[in-house]
């Protein structure tokens, strides 16, 4: 795990976001962790800009999952918030999304809310990322997983 790391402004979220992007390669699982308003949707934009996504990045709280094409692989940026409300366990949900198929097939999921379901996505997540609140506009994050030794 890495110290926690300050964010003072959107723009250092930005700017971790990007250098989480430059990072990742095919098949990777990116877990975004925080309580709600911690930054977790913002954080995964800026991922998907940095690995080039053009037009608008939306939530997909109610979609679930959102794909986006990148050079580097496809990109889906999944929100399991939603789910923890189903009847269903999770990992019944997260097998019908097929979601640890498409990471074994190089997709990179990008996952909110999905630290308890580490194990249906296909496991050994490469990043884990905790957003902490930290102040109206201030949040720190803190990083684990093998990708997490990331450049400042």
């Amino acid at each position: 795990m890495t110290p926690a790391r300050a964010l003072r402004s959107r723009r250092d979220t930005t700017r971790l976001g990007a250098t989480i992007a430059r990072a990742l390669e095919p098949g990777d699982l990116v877990v975004l962790a925080g309580d709600l308003g911690a930054g977790k949707t913002f954080l995964a934009r800026a991922i998907a800009r940095a690995l080039g996504v053009p037009g608008a990045v939306t939530s997909p709280t109610f979609t679930l999952v959102q794909e986006y094409e990148t050079k580097r692989a496809p990109l889906l940026h999944v929100d399991l918030y939603r789910l923890r409300e189903s009847k269903t366990p999770l990992e019944q949900e997260i097998a019908r999304l097929g979601l640890r198929e498409r990471r074994a097939e190089g997709a990179i999921l990008l996952v909110e809310w999905g630290e308890d379901a580490i194990d249906a996505l296909g496991g050994d997540p490469s990043l884990v990322v905790h957003l902490t609140i930290t102040g109206d506009t201030t949040r720190s994050a803190t990083l684990s997983g093998r990708r997490a030794p990331l450049p400042s």
